[in-house]
C-alpha cells in the first residue's frame, strides 16, 4: 500500500510533516510519500522522505512563465507528481501532456479523477496510476470508501479494462487505519489523503494510525 500525503495550500509545517512521514515509513515498511508546495519541494526532499510534486505544467523549457517545469521539480527532489487534482483540474489534453512531461523527466505519476468514467479515460492516458477522488468528499471526515465502496470497486474495474498496469489509488475522506485497510480490500494500491495528516494536531501519530492495519 502507498500512502501519500498532500500538504495542498495548507498552513502547516512541512518539514515537520515530512520528517514524521520519514521516520512512520522507516519503521512501518510501508512506502510513504509527501507532496508539498512546489516552493518546499527541495528541503522536504533533503529529510528523505520520499517527494512528490502537486502539479507539473505540461510544457518543456521555454517562455512558459507561472508554469511548474517537470524537470525542475525533478532537479529538486521530487520523485512523482500529482496531476490533475479535483481542485487543478486539466483539460484532457493538458492532462496528456503533463504525464508525457512527467515522463521526460522520469517521473512517477498520479492522474486525479472525479468517478470510474474518468478514471478509464485516465488510465488510457499511461499513468503510473490514477486516483478516484469524489470532490463532495475531499477535505470531509467519511472516506469514500466507507461512504460509497462500489466506486473504488468500479473504478478498479475501469482502470483494469483500459490497462491492467495502471495501479488505482483511493482518495477523499482517508483518515484512519480503518479506511486504509478498507481501501485495499475493495482493490486499490494505494490512497491519497490530505487533511487527515496536514491539519492534525500531531501529524506523526496519525501517519502511525494510517499503517497500523497493514
Amino acid at each position: 500500500m502507498f500512502i501519500l500525503v498532500n500538504l495542498k495550500a495548507y498552513p502547516c509545517d512541512p518539514i515537520e510533516v515530512a520528517t514524521a512521514a520519514r521516520d512512520v515509513a522507516e519503521a512501518s515498511g510501508t512506502r510513504i510519500a509527501v507532496s508539498p508546495q512546489a516552493a518546499d519541494v527541495a528541503r522536504v526532499a533533503d529529510t528523505g522522505v520520499e517527494t512528490w510534486a502537486q502539479h507539473v505544467s505540461p510544457n518543456a523549457h521555454g517562455s512558459h512563465t507561472g508554469s511548474t517545469l517537470a524537470e525542475a521539480v525533478a532537479d529538486n527532489g521530487a520523485a512523482g507528481t500529482l496531476v490533475n487534482h479535483s481542485e487543478n483540474r486539466l483539460k484532457l489534453a493538458d492532462i496528456d501532456g503533463s504525464v508525457r512531461a512527467a515522463e521526460r523527466a522520469d517521473l512517477e505519476t498520479i492522474v486525479c479523477a472525479n468517478n470510474p468514467a474518468q478514471v478509464g479515460a485516465a488510465a488510457a492516458l499511461g499513468p503510473d496510476a490514477v486516483a478516484v477522488e469524489p470532490p463532495e468528499l475531499i477535505g470531509g471526515d467519511v472516506s469514500v470508501s466507507t461512504a460509497d465502496p462500489g466506486i473504488v470497486e468500479d473504478a478498479v474495474a475501469a482502470a483494469d479494462a483500459v490497462d491492467p498496469a495502471v495501479d488505482v489509488f483511493c482518495g477523499a475522506g482517508v483518515s484512519t487505519g480503518e479506511d486504509v485497510a478498507a481501501a485495499g480490500e475493495l482493490g486499490a494500491s494505494g490512497i491519497l489523503l490530505a487533511s487527515g495528516v496536514a491539519k492534525a494536531d500531531d501529524p506523526r501519530a496519525a501517519l502511525e494510525d494510517l499503517v497500523s492495519g497493514l
